[in-house]
């Protein structure tokens, strides 16, 4: 019995020191002090996954930033209709779900495993306490996390809605920040269509696709949003 808890105690013990080695491998922890890495060690969760298995799903709160230990997961967005989008595969050593870690906000997009897959969970709170002594490191993560949470959200634009829809929703955000109904400000349709992700033409169609709902109205080189809730509607 003595025997058995002695190799129960080292077993423990190895499995600590290979961890702390792991997190040293990866770019996050690269630069922490020895102090650093055992305290992030000892609130490191760690969970396994069957092949197929949720990890967990978009909209959810943050439980922290992951890191696959074994195996490979898969980070994708979907649709109402149930079309997905995926945005990484992500295998040994890789991290994932960093941006809601940073900027508090739920998982931009949900992950499942694509095999059998063991990963390591860094909780929120553990990660901010280690910028905690730097107010400014702190906000510029925070900004370079929103921003890869516009960028996630322009993918899903991007994959899952039409042109219309695109422009629609683009409309919205544009009249919302001129203060409602004023006249969006002058956007030629070439630079609609780089925003959007498509050309003059398809752009021109879908402006005067939008007009015929009475969603928007054309005066000119202007357009004023006369309808925010269809507007808005069609931009889902």
């Amino acid at each position: 019995m003595i025997g058995f808890k002695r190799e129960a105690v080292l077993e423990k013990v190895m499995s600590i020191l290979s961890l702390a080695d792991f997190l040293h491998s990866i770019p996050y922890f690269r630069a922490l002090d020895s102090e650093e890495i055992k305290r992030t060690v000892k609130e490191t969760l760690e969970h396994s996954f069957a092949k197929g298995e949720v990890l967990f799903l978009e909209g959810e709160p943050c439980r922290g930033l992951y890191i696959v230990k074994t195996g490979w997961i898969r980070i994708f967005k979907s649709s109402p209709e149930g079309r997905e989008q995926v945005l990484l595969t992500a295998g040994e050593g890789t991290t994932f779900n960093d941006v809601p870690v940073f900027d508090g906000g739920p998982n931009p997009a949900s992950a499942s495993a694509l095999e059998p897959s063991t990963v390591y969970i860094i909780p929120r709170e553990t990660l901010l306490s280690l910028v905690a002594d730097s107010p400014v490191a702190r906000s510029i993560i925070e900004l370079f996390a929103a921003r890869l949470r516009h960028l996630t959200t322009v993918v899903e634009d991007l994959s899952f809605r039409s042109v219309v829809s695109r422009l629609a929703k683009m409309l919205l955000d544009l009249a919302v920040a001129e203060g409602g109904r004023s006249p969006i400000p002058r956007l030629t349709q070439d630079e609609m269509a780089t925003i959007v992700g498509s050309v003059r033409d398809v752009v021109g169609r879908a402006l005067k696709a939008l007009e015929k709902t009475n969603a928007i109205k054309i005066e000119g080189q202007h357009i004023l949003v006369t309808d925010p809730e269809k507007l808005k509607e069609m931009g889902k």
